[in-house]
């Protein structure tokens, strides 16, 4: 008998295997279905919050440069700083210098003063002593004005109003409105009128009226004020001389003064060219100052100016004037310019004027 082969690899078998195999592979598709869903849906956030990411770098670069931007105008900032601070730090070491300079000599210098005055007042005793008994020499009635002051009658010694062509120069610089630098600072910075009522200012222009009460009534006159510039009190009259005997030309003269408002630098320079146009020239010149120049013929090329310079700028303007002219020189003294007096006085003596400090109530 025959036996049956059996084989394992039947179509029963084949029909299993193809079952299994296909639920396998349904499963499969399920599952990549769903995931295939969840991953879209995971994708979809990630590249949202990508998105979002890309515009904080993109806001982060534009706040990048403009965090660069200001770094660099603040390091340009620091830069014209450290300029100004360095040019600051040398201006204020010269005035520290220059302060100490002044400082050094101020004692020695307030000393030989006050030995002066006591030596003037000694002087003007004598004088009135010797004064008591001599006749006055003055003919009564040659002069258009009066003048009375509103101190002690100390009159000065040595200073005669005379000539033919009498000129008087007047500092209406700003250092004018006062004795100090300190008050100079304070009062240019207040109103035109208060400027005008300084002590300072005030006793130059009482100066300037006595003098022309003593101007001979047969000469001719001019009054000048000079700062950066110089030019007559009276418009329009810088080139012609005026009537000293015409009483109205003496009084408009000293009004216009009056008005004056003393300002800005002293430039010696100019007030000594300025009456050149004056024909014919000045036999006799009264010159109101406070001290050196600060200015020249050269705009000035710094906020500061030492004394060796302005002692200079003297020289150089007073290379400007005629040796046949005298000049009388009145010095209101000013506080830090200790070489002013020694300058003034030279320049009084070897031209043949006078030079004269006047006391606090002068005239």
């Amino acid at each position: 008998m025959a036996r049956r082969r059996i084989t394992v690899f039947s179509l029963s078998f084949l029909d299993a295997m193809t079952c299994g195999f296909g639920a396998v592979v349904l499963f499969f598709m399920i599952i990549n279905a769903s995931f295939g869903k969840v991953s879209g849906q995971m994708t979809a956030d990630l590249q949202g919050e990508v998105d979002l990411l890309e515009t904080e770098v993109l806001e982060g670069y534009v706040d990048l440069v403009e965090l660069r931007n200001s770094v660099e105008e603040i390091d340009q900032e620091n830069v014209l700083a450290a300029g100004l601070s360095r040019r600051l730090i040398e201006t204020l070491t010269a005035v520290q210098e220059e302060l100490a300079t002044y400082e050094d000599s101020t004692l020695a210098r307030q000393e030989h003063v006050n030995k002066l005055k006591t030596d003037l007042k000694t002087l003007e005793d004598e004088v009135k002593r010797l004064s008591a008994s001599v006749p006055s020499e003055e003919t009564p009635g040659d002069r258009n004005r009066s003048f009375v002051g509103d101190g002690d009658r100390q009159y000065l010694t040595g200073l005669k109003v005379g000539g033919r062509r009498i000129l008087i120069l007047v500092d209406s610089s700003a250092s004018m409105l006062d004795d100090t630098i300190v008050n100079v600072v304070r009062r240019r910075n207040q109103s035109d009128d208060i400027k005008k009522r300084s002590e300072k200012w005030q006793q130059a222009v009482s100066t300037v009226e006595w003098i022309t009460t003593q101007i001979p009534t047969d000469s001719r006159f001019q009054i000048y004020t000079f700062n950066t510039q110089s030019a007559s009190v009276v418009p329009g009259k810088n080139h012609e001389w005026l009537d000293g005997g015409d009483r109205e030309a003496l009084d408009e003269a000293i009004q216009h003064l009056q008005t004056v408002i003393p300002a800005d630098g002293t430039n010696l320079y100019r007030a000594f060219t300025s009456f050149r146009s004056l024909r014919p020239a000045p036999d006799n010149i009264y010159l109101l100052v406070d001290g050196l120049p600060t200015q020249g013929q050269r705009p000035p090329r710094r906020a500061t100016i030492s004394g060796r310079d302005r002692a200079e700028l003297f020289n150089d303007a007073t290379k400007e004037l005629r040796d046949s002219i005298p000049i009388n020189v009145i010095l209101f003294p000013m506080e830090g310019d200790p070489m002013a007096a020694s300058a003034f006085w030279k320049l009084a003596l070897f031209s043949g004027g006078a030079y004269i400090s006047p006391s606090e109530d002068w005239p």
